[in-house]
């Protein structure tokens, strides 16, 4: 096995995850970071990043980071780190390309003594039964004889100026003890948060999965008492507001789940739950309650505008924010597209505006297009994320853009209860 003092990290997969880690790790080692798309390479070669992850003046001082779409560039490394997307498929099931595909160029630029690291999302026991087969077969190699591998959650949050990848304590784990205390200590030399070394892989990737999942089933909860106090007329941030008050209530808010983690991770969770016969009626539920939110939201908002004698056919809607969270240009599983599909299905005309989007992105995956500002009179008008421009936005403005009976929708509690028409 390879000392410190030798290792030659390589990120594979510079998205949201990977691009922050190869910049800090480049701090203290040469690093190679590398990408299929050659666009994304192009683009960061000139210091730009389309995820706003990492700031052009990050990348341009990271001289030790060194990019690359061309595979053979790998051969001459020795410490693999992957960190691929792992989304869903549209039956809800894990969709392990990216994996599978990282993994068999890993395998083939490995040599003896290597090891290789997964930060990617799974379901507890994917990196020991499909990822290293892969990794045997494509190198000829033996795991623990002659190459390692080890498991170290990502724990991005993306748009988060605050939690960054040196400031969260990095789980890591390993395939053998010895392996597991060097893939440790490298972590423990780059991030300034700390470790915690987890006794097995399959711990470490059990503890990731477990933790969007129980933010998406308390997510859940609070969702469905919206569903249920919208019915009983009780306006629910008041409601939080006086449970709030009690020191161990937990604060969390009713809204739209998507992105590539609570709207995603359940999913791996429930897959290989069934896969060895367990039904997971909890986690189960709250997915489906949470995938509901859009048809919720968007028969609320229907609603409110048939009872004021608008024509659907004739209706135009403005959706403040399309992307997936705040302050942040992901659109990956935007439950907000969803929303739009479904109001575009009883004819209403929609306008979507987000400063954070690319507009060309957003056409692409979604056939969406978006506005640089309001065009005209609307009857209704939805703040669907809170990014701090729109925060900004006075209820008066808005108003000068909503017909006479307009309505004015607020799912992110960012104005007064008494200035908005209809809220979580």
């Amino acid at each position: 096995m390879i000392k410190m003092k030798d290792i030659k990290p390589a990120v594979i997969g510079l998205g949201y995850v990977g691009l922050p880690l190869a910049v800090e790790i480049s701090k203290k080692y040469n690093v190679l970071g590398f990408d299929i798309s050659q666009q994304r390479i192009k683009d960061l070669k000139k210091n730009v990043d389309a995820t706003r992850q990492v700031s052009s003046t990050e990348l341009s001082t990271a001289r030790n980071l060194s990019l690359t779409s061309t595979s053979k560039d790998l051969y001459e490394r020795n410490f693999f780190i992957v960190t691929v997307p792992t989304p869903i498929d549209s039956a809800n099931s894990p969709n392990l390309q990216h994996l599978l595909e990282a993994s068999n160029l890993v395998g083939n630029s490995m040599t003896k003594d290597n090891i290789v690291i997964y930060e990617s999302t799974v379901y507890p026991g994917a990196t020991e039964e499909i990822c290293i087969p892969i990794l045997e077969k494509n190198s000829g190699l033996k795991l623990n004889v002659d190459f390692f591998v080890g498991y170290s959650p990502e724990r991005m949050n993306p748009g988060d100026k605050v939690y960054g990848v040196s400031n969260i304590i990095k789980v890591t784990s390993g395939s053998s003890k010895e392996s597991a205390k060097l893939i440790d200590l490298f972590y423990k030399s780059n991030i300034s948060a700390g470790t915690y070394l987890a006794p097995s892989i399959k711990v470490a990737e059990a503890a990731k999965i477990i933790e969007n999942t129980q933010r998406d089933v308390n997510i859940a909860l609070i969702n469905e008492l919206s569903m249920l106090f919208d019915k009983l007329n009780i306006d629910t941030h008041s409601v939080l507001e006086a449970a709030n008050t009690k020191w161990n209530f937990l604060p969390f808010v009713p809204g739209l789940v998507g992105g590539h983690c609570i709207g995603v991770d359940p999913y791996y969770l429930t897959f290989k739950a069934q896969q060895v016969g367990h039904h997971p009626e909890l986690i189960s539920a709250g997915r489906r309650v949470n995938d509901s939110m859009p048809k919720f939201i968007a028969e609320k908002l229907l609603l409110k505008l048939i009872k004021s004698k608008t024509d659907l056919q004739k209706a135009r809607v403005a959706i403040f924010g399309i992307t997936f969270k705040e302050n942040c240009p992901d659109i990956r599983n935007s439950k907000t597209c969803e929303l739009v599909r479904i109001l575009q299905t009883y004819g209403v005309d929609v306008d979507i505006i987000d400063p954070h989007a690319n507009a060309s992105e957003l056409y692409f995956e979604y056939g969406l297009e978006l506005k640089d500002k309001l065009q005209g009179k609307y009857e209704g008008i939805v703040l669907a994320v809170k990014h701090n421009e729109f925060e900004k936005i006075s209820v008066s403005k808005l108003r000068l853009n909503l017909i006479s009976n307009g309505v004015l929708f607020d799912l992110k509690n960012c104005l007064p209860k008494t200035e908005v028409d209809l809220r979580l």
